[in-house]
C-alpha cells in the first residue's frame, strides 16, 4: 500500500518539481538565493525519478536490489546539503545584513551548491560500498567506521538546518521590524517538511538492518515521507506566490514566490551576478 502511494506521490513530485526547474532555470532570473531553490528542485527530481522508475522495475522483474536504495537515497542526501547551506545563509543575510551584504564571497551560492553535489558522493557510496549494498563482500570494521562518520554528518546538516529555521523563525516573529516577506514562508515550510517528513529516511539509513528486522513496514513508510518532502516543494512555491482571487501563469507566480531570493523588499540588495 504505501509503494503505491509513493509512486503515486513521486510521479505527482516529478512534475511539480520538473516546471520548477524549467521556469526558474530558464525563464527567471536568478539571485543569491533562488540559486539554492533552483538546485533543491533538481535533487528532489532526481530523487523522485529514480524512484518511480527503480519501482516500476521491482514490480516489473521482481528483483529487490539495495542498489536502488543507495541511488535514490544519493539524491536525498544532496537535497539535505543544499537546504542547510541555504537556511543558514537566509539566517545569517537577515540577522547581520550589513556583515552579509560586504563579506559574501562573489559566486557564493554556485560553490556552495557544487560542494553540495560533490561531498554528496563520498557521504553516501563510501558507507554503502564497505557495508556491502554495491557488492556482496563486507569489510565489519571499516563499514562501522565510514557509516557512524556518515550518519554523524547527515544528523549534523539536519540540526543545522532545523536550529537556522528556529532562529529565523524567532527573529522574524519577535525582533525583526519589516513585514514578513513571502520568502520566509518557504523557508519555514521546507524546514517543517524535512523535520516530520524527511528525517525519518536519515533514521532508515542510520538503522537500516535493525529496523528491517524490527520493524519492515518502516523502509516503506519513511520513503513515503521523504517523497512528500519532496513532492511538497512545488506546492509551497505556488502557495506562496499565488494572490486570491488571480490566476496568474505559473512563471509569474514563481516569480513574485521567489522574489526574496534576489534580495528584494528586505533591505538586502545583492548584484544578480553574486550568486
Amino acid at each position: 500500500m504505501f509503494g503505491l502511494f509513493s509512486l503515486i506521490v513521486a510521479l505527482e513530485g516529478v512534475v511539480g518539481n520538473g516546471l520548477v526547474l524549467w521556469n526558474l532555470g530558464l525563464h527567471i532570473k536568478k539571485g543569491p538565493f533562488s540559486v539554492y531553490l533552483l538546485h533543491l528542485a533538481a535533487s528532489d527530481f532526481l530523487f523522485l525519478s529514480c524512484h518511480v522508475g527503480f519501482s516500476v522495475a521491482q514490480a516489473a522483474l521482481g528483483i529487490q536490489d539495495t542498489l536502488y536504495f543507495v541511488l535514490t537515497f544519493l539524491w536525498f542526501v544532496v537535497g539535505l546539503w543544499l537546504l542547510a547551506a541555504f537556511s543558514v545563509e537566509r539566517c545569517l543575510s537577515d540577522l547581520f545584513p550589513a556583515c552579509y551584504q560586504g563579506c559574501r564571497p562573489r559566486h557564493a551560492s554556485a560553490v556552495l551548491c557544487a560542494l553540495a553535489w560533490a561531498l554528496s558522493l563520498p557521504a553516501v557510496l563510501l558507507p554503502a560500498n564497505t557495508c556491502g549494498l554495491l557488492r556482496t563482500s563486507v569489510r565489519p570494521l571499516v563499514c562501522l567506521c565510514y557509516h557512524v562518520a556518515s550518519v554523524a554528518w547527515l544528523l549534523l546538516l539536519a540540526f543545522v538546518a532545523c536550529v537556522a529555521g528556529v532562529v529565523l523563525f524567532v527573529w522574524v516573529a519577535c525582533c525583526s521590524t519589516c513585514p514578513r516577506p513571502r520568502f520566509y514562508g518557504i523557508v519555514l515550510g521546507m524546514l517543517l517538511l524535512l523535520f516530520f517528513c524527511g528525517l525519518p529516511l536519515v533514521l532508515y539509513w542510520s538503522l537500516r538492518p535493525l529496523l528491517n528486522f524490527l520493524l519492515p513496514i518502516f523502509s516503506p513508510l519513511a520513503m513515503l515521507l521523504a517523497c512528500v518532502n519532496s513532492s511538497s516543494k512545488p506546492l509551497i512555491y505556488l502557495t506562496s506566490g499565488r494572490k486570491p482571487g488571480k490566476r496568474d501563469p505559473l512563471r509569474v507566480v514563481l516569480r513574485r514566490a521567489l522574489e526574496e531570493g534576489t534580495g528584494q523588499g528586505t533591505g538586502i540588495v545583492l548584484p544578480m551576478g553574486r550568486l
